[in-house]
């Protein structure tokens, strides 16, 4: 703590792949568990308790995901709700259902470091964390025994207990700095703008608004600020879903899929 240093075996860890659904010789449709260190999971628990304060300060009402109290069913009913009072007062509503093109495993630690920095983050925990990400090795477990150790340049470690609220913060840097926080855009509900509602992943942030254009206008805003730090949309996986006329949507030569249902935090909205 004093050093800020942590022993070279903290640093070390087992990636296994686990196969999502697809061809299994197909890494993207794999992904991985992080197996750490026993021991350096008591120094991140004790990171995580000091930063709970200054991530509870930083983070608006929006993200649901690993906060206390907090959790799947609150966005599930919120997203139910909103569809269901836009149905009572004949209302139209738009979605788009964000996939980011393997979110946690793209987070660019320099930004990551200059994000906490903003966000008023102590230097002491920023250090620590710094020096954790600092010369990590991992090896990947197959089938037939392991790889050879290699470095790991980006990236946040998924099996370690402080990633999602690392990447908590760097969504919040996004949405905050794509202007979501003071856009008109969205649907006002008891005198509250809505434009977004997020988890704590790469496919659980939801954009609304009460026109297509309003919606395409929040969508390029967050792809644009998005590539900055280094997460791009996967436009693949990436749906629109309307109560009311759209057309069609292409972006980067892709065209965007308009949905009748999504399965949105597991469930079918």
């Amino acid at each position: 703590w004093k050093t800020h240093q942590w022993p070279q075996d903290w640093k070390k860890s087992v990636f296994i792949p686990i196969l999502k659904k697809g061809n299994a010789k197909e890494c993207s449709n794999s992904c991985t568990i992080a197996l750490i260190s026993h021991a350096s999971k008591v120094m991140l628990k004790i990171l995580q308790a000091r930063l709970q304060q200054y991530v509870s300060r930083e983070l608006p009402d929006v993200p649901a995901g690993f906060r206390k109290g907090r959790g799947t069913r609150d966005q599930i009913a919120n997203i139910c709700w909103i569809m269901e009072k836009a149905r009572e007062f004949q209302k139209n509503t738009y979605f788009c259902f964000i996939d980011f093109a393997k979110a946690f495993a793209c987070v660019d630690h320099n930004k990551q470091w200059k994000i906490l920095k903003e966000m008023g983050i102590p230097d002491l925990l920023t250090c620590l964390l710094r020096n954790l990400y600092s010369g990590q090795e991992t090896t990947v477990r197959i089938g037939h025994g392991t790889t050879d150790w290699f470095q790991i340049g980006k990236g946040v470690c998924q099996g370690c207990i402080l990633s999602p609220c690392l990447f908590n913060l760097y969504a919040e840097y996004i949405m905050r700095y794509a202007g979501l926080d003071e856009a008109q855009a969205g649907i006002k509900i008891a005198g509250r703008n809505i434009n977004n509602l997020r988890y704590a992943d790469d496919n659980d942030t939801s954009l609304m608004a009460k026109s297509e254009e309003e919606l395409k206008s929040l969508l390029m805003k967050v792809k644009e600020k998005s590539e900055k730090v280094g997460l791009k949309l996967n436009i693949q996986k990436t749906k629109l879903m309307a109560s009311g006329p759209i057309t069609s949507w292409e972006i980067d030569g892709e065209t965007v899929e308009t949905v009748s249902d999504f399965i949105f935090l597991g469930s079918k909205i």
